[in-house]
């Protein structure tokens, strides 16, 4: 067995020329830092080079062209994408993200980090990713459902309930998915309910879906704060993001855990208050306004500030690459929960580890969601639906499973969390290919 070519280390992935990936020096490109990560696990797992090239590879990367007649009356151009990691477990699984960051860098990251996450919460689905480059916020509802429908349009030969299914992600909602479920469902002659995931109640979707991801998150840091022997209430924890994550993670973690949320941080601005802020007045003034800023009942600080709060648990639920080596000496949580993807770079890691700080992955910390979305695509193709006190009961009992096979694998092997769950997902992943063989 030929092991994996260390040199590949060396060699810098390259851009995509249209990805539009401009990153600050020094920063990782996601691809980069997802392939690195395979990489390190595939070596201490002692995988063929062969291994490493089927783990690595991509089954389909579609790129599309959306033209739009934006409200004014011009034509606008969207660049568009939809990857497909590995369907050796099953379908594909993964968000549609609208961002101007978008890229196909970007995407196929995430398409990879998912396949390694349905494999760690042991569901029967491969990654994939989607999303277009746009700013949501300078469109009207009128332009974000036409640039839907023909983005849906386009993609329509790559996705179905047995192929590839879409969810929410990043600027993409409920009704987001409606919109592209009927277009799908118009192309088909018949309502496919289980096309996407994260659909309205009233059009298939499910109970608990909404606070999926952020209530994955608590079930996955509370058995962290047990091992270390912290109590869950009065612990004080930190949340950047007030997106769908974040705004339901600091509600849950007042009313369910009796947490004490000390600090919050948005796009806009970041919030502090040692007593522990009001987050259910704080979720109307974000409503109301679009953004956590102007709200009173906290003192304002930096968003470097905000990561650096002395507190029990910081969960970021922002965006990628949010704590770095610049800024991971300063950070002063116990436990490090990542709601969003990829929060974390290499560089950071090994100091957090150094420093140690409990870090729960991505591929772990935030798979509530894909869990749920796993239960209402069931749900879909049985025309079945389960209650939201079920669908929370199943997603705890995978989650703290989860977590549990992760723990134990990360004490027997010695390593950090990052790496057990990588190591849990990649030889889960790795064993499916060699049980299915090659065709022909």
């Amino acid at each position: 067995m030929t092991p994996v070519n260390s040199a590949i280390r060396s060699s810098r992935l390259t851009h995509d020329p249209g990805s539009g990936w401009q990153g600050p020096p020094g920063t990782f490109d996601l691809l980069e830092m997802a392939n690195l990560q395979l990489l390190e696990v595939c070596e201490r797992m002692n995988l063929s080079q062969d291994s490493f090239n089927m783990l690595r590879r991509f089954e389909r990367v579609f790129a599309v062209t959306i033209p739009i007649r934006m409200d004014n009356g011009h034509i606008e151009i969207f660049d568009g994408y939809r990857v497909l990691h590995n369907t050796l477990r099953g379908p594909g699984k993964g968000g549609i993200r609208y961002s101007p960051d978008v890229n196909v860098n970007e995407v196929s990251a995430l398409a990879m980090w998912m396949t390694w996450k349905c494999a760690v919460v042991d569901i029967p689905f491969g990654g994939a990713k989607g999303g277009v480059r746009c700013d949501p916020k300078k469109m009207s509802r009128n332009e974000i459902e036409q640039l839907t429908r023909r983005f849906t349009f386009e993609i329509s030969p790559v996705i179905g309930p047995t192929q590839d299914i879409p969810a929410p992600d990043m600027n993409t909602n409920e009704q987001v998915m409606a919109w592209m479920m009927d277009t799908y469902s118009m192309g088909a002659g018949r309502t496919v309910l289980g096309v996407v995931t994260g659909k309205p109640l009233t059009l298939g979707g499910s109970q608990g879906r909404r606070q999926a991801t952020a209530r994955g998150c608590l079930f996955v840091a509370a058995e962290a704060m047990e091992k270390l022997g912290i109590k869950t209430r009065g612990a004080s924890i930190v949340i950047q993001g007030f997106g769908n994550v974040g705004m339901h993670a600091a509600l849950l973690a007042a009313s369910e855990y009796g947490m004490k949320v000390i600090g919050i941080g948005d796009y806009r601005e970041s919030l502090y208050n040692a007593k522990g802020i009001d987050v259910e007045r704080l979720a109307v003034h974000a409503a109301e306004h679009g953004t956590i800023a102007g709200f009173a009942g906290a003192e304002i600080i930096t968003a470097d500030q905000l990561l650096a709060l002395e507190c029990d648990v910081l969960l970021p639920a922002a965006t990628a690459e949010q704590i770095t080596r610049m800024n991971a000496p300063a950070v002063r949580a116990k436990i490090v929960c990542e709601g969003a993807n990829g929060p974390t770079t290499p560089e950071a890691d090994k100091i957090l580890a150094d420093r140690g700080i409990l870090v729960l992955p991505d591929i772990l910390a935030n798979a509530g969601g894909v869990t749920v979305s796993y239960f209402e695509w069931v749900q879909d193709l049985q025309s079945f639906f389960w209650s939201e006190e079920h669908i929370n009961a199943q997603l705890k009992t995978i989650m703290t499973k989860a977590f549990r096979r992760v723990w134990d694998l990360a004490q027997k092997e010695k390593c950090d969390m990052r790496t057990a769950a990588m190591l849990l997902g990649v030889k889960t992943i790795a064993t499916a290919s060699e049980l299915r063989g090659l065709y022909p």
